[in-house]
């Protein structure tokens, strides 16, 4: 084994693979995976799934250079001598097997590594639940290597490894773009999406992570695993086969793999990609709550949090929400929000949250979410009209129009002519009525049926 990892290719895969990754990372710090709660060291869940991401170009990686290492008799033109040797074909092939086995895993368990020294300095919640995404995501290069020599030992050519580092990457890329998605059309907007399907979790690629809170289902460890191994043992068979009628035989445990692993898989989306019940656990003080997973944010939001409740509940009396909760509902992309009377939700990925630079500032934002929450789509973006609407109500509790946290420089100036129009409008009549006007425009933001801002601007200028 020594020997073999001095003298074989594996040693290269292990670097190209651990060197590429950190270079793609390192290099890419504009992307979402450096930003916001879902950044791929802020918290342990979400540095496997970003890590498992990565597979979609690594993967294709380790295939190529597993059918590299499996042409190696071929290129010394050593077979014949080789297979005339006493010692059994199993035993020759597992030393290069497992010397490529074990550096690719420590390549990719390195890289866990340098984003695990990490995590701990941005999040005080640890588990284990993230242990077998990145498990499977090892096993997922191991056994695209080992299927990778077979093929190559199987079909002998110089072309052979960068034909099978091609088609695995196009296997991934069909999964995550046509194959493996499903388009839905949302009833509410009318809009369409796409959702993964079962053939997309034979993909070693993983969606991109929305929340810090969602996590991959037992059900997909278990049918991925079923899968790989399948796949791991048709390419030792593969690399052991000396007979056309082996080499055929040898490709039984990789369907067989495939077969099983899609009747153990999930359908519905909704069971492949979880909430982490154990994360999104609530911790409180008093009204205030936040989930387990942030829990050390809970002291920073407490002060605003109250202070959020008490002006609400004096503007808006008996209609005013009670409490201040981190939204913990997952829902497809695309979709509408759905906000409650009671409750100010919120994310700390939330723009306007997470630009709040003070405590009066997180105030505004949470006034904001308890007064129009926004009814965008679910992982889409933009500024608008419920942007322009949240000014106003913010001002009308506040007594002073202010520009909130998050506003972009470029909106600015829209943005304080469109609010302070209505803004003023709206002080103009008497309480009773800006009151009535408020009510009306928060409950079309409440149920994302209607525009508040049209809303509020018809009701005051009538």
């Amino acid at each position: 084994m020594r020997i073999e990892l001095r003298r074989s290719v594996a040693p290269w895969a292990g670097t190209v693979i651990l060197a590429s990754s950190l270079a793609f990372l390192y290099l890419l710090k504009s992307s979402s995976w450096w930003h916001g709660t879902t950044a791929w060291t802020a918290q342990w869940t979400s540095l496997a799934m970003w890590t498992r991401s990565l597979l979609f170009y690594l993967w294709p990686l380790a295939v190529g250079f597993g059918a590299l290492q499996g042409l190696r008799d071929h290129r010394s033109r050593m077979t014949e001598l080789l297979t005339s040797t006493p010692r059994p074909a199993r035993h020759r092939a597992a030393v290069p097997a497992g010397a490529t086995a074990i550096t690719l895993t420590s390549a990719f368990a390195l890289l866990v590594l340098v984003g695990g020294v990490q995590v701990p300095a941005h999040t005080s919640y640890t588990h284990l639940g993230w242990l077998p995404i990145s498990l499977v995501g090892a096993l997922f290069l191991v056994a695209g290597a080992l299927l990778g020599m077979g093929a190559a030992r199987t079909l002998p050519s110089v072309l052979t490894p960068p034909l099978l580092a091609v088609s695995a990457f196009t296997f991934t890329a069909l999964m995550h773009m046509s194959l493996g998605r499903t388009t839905t059309t949302a009833p509410a907007t009318g809009l369409d999406s796409t959702q993964p399907n079962r053939l997309s979790l034979l993909s070693p690629e993983v969606e991109e992570v929305r929340s810090t809170l969602v996590t991959l289902s037992t059900p997909v460890h278990i049918g991925q695993t079923i899968w790989l191994l399948g796949m791991a043992l048709t390419g030792f068979a593969l690399l052991i086969a000396a007979t056309p009628r082996a080499r055929l035989t040898a490709l039984a445990p990789v369907l067989a793999g495939a077969v099983l692993a899609l009747l153990v898989l999930p359908s519905d989306p909704r069971r492949m990609y979880v909430v982490d019940k154990t994360a999104a656990e609530l911790v409180c003080d008093g009204p205030v709550c936040v989930t387990r997973a942030h829990q050390d944010r809970l002291a920073d939001l407490e002060a605003p949090g109250k202070k959020a409740l008490r002006l609400l509940r004096a503007a808006l009396g008996d209609r005013a929400p009670v409490s201040v909760r981190e939204n913990t509902a997952v829902l497809p992309e695309g979709s509408t929000p759905k906000w409650s009377r009671t409750t100010v939700l919120f994310t700390f990925d939330d723009e306007i949250v997470t630009a709040a630079s003070t405590s009066e500032e997180l105030t505004w934002a949470l006034l904001a979410k308890g007064l129009v929450p926004g009814c965008t789509p679910v992982g889409w973006s933009g500024f608008g009209d419920d942007e322009y609407a949240q000014a106003v109500a913010v001002g009308w509790v506040l007594g002073d129009l202010k520009p909130l946290p998050g506003t972009p420089s470029a909106a600015r100036g829209e943005l304080a002519a469109k609010s302070g129009s209505a803004w003023r409008r709206l002080e103009a009549l008497p309480p009773a009525e800006q009151l009535s006007r408020i009510n009306a425009m928060r409950a079309a933001a409440l149920s994302c049926e209607g525009d508040p801002f049209e809303v509020l601007t018809h009701e005051v200028s009538r």
